[in-house]
């Protein structure tokens, strides 16, 4: 299985999307869906090129999921677990209750866990509480 339109829409909603070249905040070159491979100033791209190189760098997303989750999921589950482990990292997917629910089979509770995942250096935000909440809905869906 692998990341449908909708689940990159998703990541781009959430993620952004620059069509030129700048800098992230850890002054790293990044174009496109926080994509950083050869960027350099100057460099533009279109809107199609960007959803290339998201579909390219989702890959490792892909993978994880493919090596984690042992339990069949339907596309929306996957393109929402997509989605967090894009924003979130493999190896916090990996140690988390969400997975541990998930390939218990109990699919419903592993989706409630989405929602612990709001907070950063300890505090609410307020974007990840609509992201977590955006993913938790596809997820049942």
């Amino acid at each position: 299985m692998n990341v449908s339109n909708a689940g990159l829409a998703l990541i781009r909603e959430f993620e952004g999307c620059k069509l030129e070249a700048y800098k992230c905040p850890a002054g790293i070159w990044t174009i496109g869906v926080w994509h950083t491979k050869g960027v350099k100033e100057g460099d533009r791209i279109t809107e199609s090129e960007a959803l290339d190189l998201l579909r390219d760098d989702i890959r490792w997303v892909e993978q994880a999921i493919d090596e984690y989750v042992n339990v069949q999921l339907s596309q929306n589950e996957y393109d929402a677990l997509a989605s967090f482990i894009f924003n979130c990292g493999e190896f916090a997917f990996a140690s988390s209750t969400l997975l541990k629910l998930l390939n218990a089979g109990k699919k419903a509770e592993a989706a409630q866990q989405f929602m612990r995942w709001t907070k950063a250096n300890g505090k609410v935000l307020p974007g990840l509480v609509r992201r977590r909440e955006a993913e938790r809905i596809l997820f049942l869906a």
